[in-house]
């Protein structure tokens, strides 16, 4: 839920997020004891490294300290990238989710597990694992019959050439 001060921060740091070519996904304010938490998270088509976030963090604190857009209260700023359960609201957070297993809660057909495997402007081509020893087959839905989705994390993920990969969190 976008608030006037949510609104004021990101107008503010979208053009340093932007500087460093990424995407100024998400800002939030909350009460962290007796001071207030502003969590910016951030994320890019190649991921977001720790360097880049802690450089990042830097310019926000100081742009933040020349400008009064968080008051005179102390607070805690993190500057992070979303987690790996967060969930896909956005066209670029399928695209970055291309062949990855996705949880999708269909509008009005219940829940359905599948890899993307593309996106395009109407919606997604799945790959939904076969049950039982059967093939996995090919479905599309369109992007108005998703109300969520969320990636899944996989532990014991083989990638093209079956060779197993580490799951990043």
């Amino acid at each position: 839920m976008s608030t006037p001060q949510s609104d004021r921060l990101r107008g503010l740091l979208e053009p340093l997020v932007a500087a460093k070519d990424l995407d100024l996904e998400d800002i939030e304010v909350s009460r962290a004891g007796k001071r207030r938490m502003l969590r910016i998270i951030v994320d890019s088509d190649a991921g977001v490294e720790l360097d880049t976030c802690a450089e990042l963090s830097r310019e926000i604190s100081d742009t933040l300290d020349e400008t009064d857009a968080m008051g005179e209260d102390e607070y805690v700023l993190e500057v992070s990238s979303p987690g790996a359960d967060r969930p896909l609201t956005e066209h670029r957070h399928y695209v970055r989710a291309t062949g990855r297993l996705v949880k999708f809660q269909l509008a009005d057909s219940g829940d359905l597990v599948a890899r993307i495997l593309g996106v395009d402007e109407e919606g997604l081509d799945l790959e939904v694992p076969g049950v039982k020893g059967r093939k996995a087959t090919a479905r599309r839905i369109a992007f108005t019959d998703i109300a969520k989705a969320r990636v899944e994390i996989e532990f014991n993920r083989k990638d093209k050439n079956g060779i197993q990969e580490e799951e990043e969190a």
